[in-house]
């Protein structure tokens, strides 16, 4: 069965929690956003349970950047010699993280550009191991529990503001409240690596 519209879809994530919570884990390992925002909303429907997709989305989004960062430690050198067309991108994050390594840490899931590389960056830099796990700690929780609730705010507002007859408009405003965060986040984006 294929949702073609939202109470289909919230059904099918209700029938499938586990599923749902699995799917959950590995948007989160990848630091993606709108699935987390969604989760949020879900969660706000009835269709998810708030603390699960917080737990859900804070483990994934530690775990996905903590492999990430063994991977930099372990095969950094080696991958970069490998794919010569992304080593000065992936060097300019590793300056950036040498430098500002809290601030990288603490914010690097939200810029599009940089989520899936800081992980890995730190892992070639100099950032000792119990340094990077305690800030990733923090700043996976302190992430998915501000999009996680941005998404559980919108759904809390969309139904005050268009009631439960207008379902349809509610995932439209969703649809664009979606596209307005994934503007922001590319405009951060190009913030930050005019920074650098």
């Amino acid at each position: 069965m294929i949702p073609t519209d939202l109470p289909q879809l919230l059904e099918l994530i209700r029938a499938n929690g586990d599923a749902a919570y699995a799917f959950l884990f590995s948007y989160a390992a990848a630091n993606s956003l709108l699935v987390v925002l969604f989760a949020g909303y879900a969660a706000h429907l009835g269709a998810l349970d708030w603390t699960k997709v917080f737990l859900v989305c804070w483990a994934g989004s530690f775990a996905g950047d903590a492999f990430r960062f063994w991977i930099g430690r372990r095969y950094g050198a080696r991958l970069l010699k490998s794919f010569p067309r992304f080593e000065r991108a992936v060097m300019m994050v590793v300056r950036l993280v040498e430098r500002h390594v809290v601030l990288v840490l603490l914010v690097h899931r939200y810029p599009h550009g940089i989520r899936g590389v800081a992980g890995f960056a730190c892992g070639i830099g100099n950032v000792p191991v119990a340094t990077f796990l305690a800030i990733n700690a923090v700043s996976a929780g302190l992430w998915a529990g501000l999009v996680a609730a941005t998404g559980y705010g919108f759904g809390h507002l969309s139904d005050k503001v268009l009631g439960d007859a207008a379902s349809g408009l509610s995932a439209v405003s969703l649809l664009v409240f979606l596209a307005l965060f994934w503007l922001l986040s590319k405009k951060l984006e190009r913030a930050v690596e005019t920074k650098t």
